[in-house]
């Protein structure tokens, strides 16, 4: 009972200095939070681009297909480079790598901190070509 007889006020700045600290956190969060979501969608881009490759055999025309598609449904635009073009032999290897640019920009503005999103996948394919 004592402690709630005290009244000096020393707990007050505490306290503050506490709420500062969580607020601090919570934006960061906000921030960062984009970011990490943009890359899981990055992957999963890559995975499911890298499966069209894989079915079709091929990078040309069915990949820029299910890139579009994906563009869409997913929200981002990202650049894409393949290990090899055109028709790929069964068994053949073929990579896809994706690069994508996001800002982190803290607190309103202040300081810009670009980061770029690599995501990469790697198949072989499943069609033999004569």
């Amino acid at each position: 009972m004592r402690l709630w007889e005290n009244k000096k006020g020393e707990g007050y700045i505490d306290v503050i200095a506490l709420i500062l600290c969580t607020v601090l956190v919570l934006a960061l969060a906000v921030r960062v939070l984009p970011v990490y979501i943009a890359k899981l969608r990055l992957d999963t881009f890559a995975t499911e681009l890298m499966r069209e490759a894989e079915i079709t055999g091929s990078v040309g025309s069915e990949t820029e297909r299910r890139a579009a598609v994906l563009r869409e449904k997913t929200g981002i635009d990202p650049q894409i480079s393949w290990s090899a073009e055109g028709r790929i032999q069964l068994n053949e290897e073929v990579t896809v790598t994706l690069t994508l640019q996001r800002d982190i920009g803290l607190f309103g503005g202040f300081g810009s901190f670009p980061v770029t999103l690599r995501s990469q996948a790697t198949g072989k394919s499943e069609v033999y070509w004569k």
